[in-house]
């Protein structure tokens, strides 16, 4: 049994993430008001290829309690972002594995012909490689290539590591699909995860000699290009984030997440798609905002261990 497992079974500290308004220790929870919706994100469905270790939402071959999202969908939200004039910028296409959505490349038209920036997250693996895909996608490129990037999950440079989390071989399937990517130059990230107790200094140095010896053009120093998630684990004993944080930790509730962005989901037998106030909580019936964007612009109570050790105090975020 390897030690994430272990980790993945620790009790939950049932005293704290109980109160939407107050934390344990009776002191006021501190909320996040929308600053601005400048991403919006589209979850295609949790339908995945692999089955990761500590996957952040589960997603798995399985796996189809976010199903998959129509190009109507995506355009009922577009042109709600028109009719309220948002100032969003970019449009994020998050899984499971986008790939695998059958609509994925009209999805993507569709929101580069609105104007919006895009970002696909993806592994690279089997669903980008099919035929049509790769053929769609290698149109796209050519048309909007500044507008269009894809950021691919290769948790650690080293197969051996990589592969503990996402499955064996997964790290040279994804490296076949990124040279692809690179041949058809297309825009390229890539997403990584710190479970290893690496230094971050440790953990670029490693990237660069990965993108060294494949020849990618990535830069392992900079943050956007190369994004190193804090490890997620809801079951850990994390702190709550009180309205005196902010104070604490010298930082605003706008240099969070759910102040810039939010995220469309389609659940499993669900007329309409609803909005949620976070990538990574889709399950949880408190995160969820409403059916339209007006109805999720309303502000968010951090009351979730991903919210204290992924956002504040690990000071990562899905859109950038």
């Amino acid at each position: 049994m390897n030690k994430i497992t272990q980790i993945s079974k620790a009790p939950v500290p049932r005293a704290k993430f109980q109160d939407r308004h107050v934390c344990a220790d009776n002191q006021m929870r501190a909320h996040v008001p929308l600053s601005g919706m400048k991403t919006l994100w589209f979850n295609t469905g949790t339908l995945c290829n692999i089955t990761c270790v500590n996957c952040y939402i589960g997603s798995s071959p399985t796996n189809d309690n976010l199903v998959y999202l129509s190009v109507d969908d995506v355009k009922t939200f577009l042109d709600q972002i028109d009719t309220r004039r948002l100032p969003v910028e970019k449009i994020g296409f998050t899984g499971g594995e986008p790939f695998m959505n059958p609509a994925i490349i009209d999805m993507v038209r569709l929101s580069l012909e609105h104007g919006y920036s895009v970002l696909i997250l993806t592994n690279a693996m089997a669903p980008m490689m099919r035929k049509g895909v790769q053929q769609g996608l290698s149109e796209l490129v050519k048309e909007f290539n500044e507008h269009l990037t894809l950021r691919v999950s290769i948790d650690h440079p080293d197969p051996s590591k990589n592969d503990q989390i996402r499955g064996a071989d997964s790290h040279a399937i994804a490296v076949r699909g990124m040279e692809w990517l690179q041949s058809i130059g297309a825009n390229m990230h890539v997403a990584g995860r710190t479970l290893w107790g690496e230094s971050e200094a440790q953990s670029r140095e490693q990237y660069s000699a990965f993108y060294l010896a494949h020849g990618f053009s990535i830069d392992a120093n900079n943050p956007v290009k190369t994004l190193l998630f804090p490890e997620m684990n809801e079951f850990l004993d994390i702190p709550e984030v009180t309205t005196s944080c902010w104070d604490i930790l010298n930082k605003t509730s706008d240099q969070v997440m759910c102040a810039s962005s939010r995220m469309v989901v389609r659940r499993k037998g669900a007329d309409t798609p609803v909005v949620l106030a976070c990538t990574l909580l889709p399950y949880s019936e408190e995160f969820e905002l409403g059916s339209t964007l007006q109805e999720a612009e309303r502000e968010v109570y951090l009351n979730h261990p991903y919210c204290a050790r992924f956002c504040v105090l690990g000071g990562a975020s899905c859109s950038t």
